[in-house]
């Protein structure tokens, strides 16, 4: 864990708590690994920096939360509907 990840004296951190299903903190664990992140922690803060500086991309951010809840419900979208609704290749 990184320092920042551990030291609660500074003043203008703060500490959140987040929610999210088993399943999808598996896929978040093994992408930040993936990519070379020191942490979760600084993984998700890159994820929501990046949010916020490119609200274009919060559209897909709110896809992904209703897709969790569909997956954790038994339900899903397929790869061809998700490939169709963002112009992508099936490559």
């Amino acid at each position: 864990m990184s320092k920042t990840d551990s030291d609660d004296s500074d003043p203008e951190i703060d500490r959140i708590n987040l929610r999210i299903a088993r399943s999808f903190l598996d896929v978040v664990d093994e992408t930040w690994r993936e990519r070379g992140f020191n942490s979760r922690s600084e993984f998700i803060r890159y994820a929501l920096r990046d949010s916020v500086n490119h609200p274009e991309g919060a559209g897909v951010w709110k896809d992904l939360a209703i897709s969790e809840a569909q997956f954790d419900e038994g339900e899903g979208v397929s790869s061809d509907e998700m490939r169709e609704k963002y112009g992508t290749d099936a490559e």
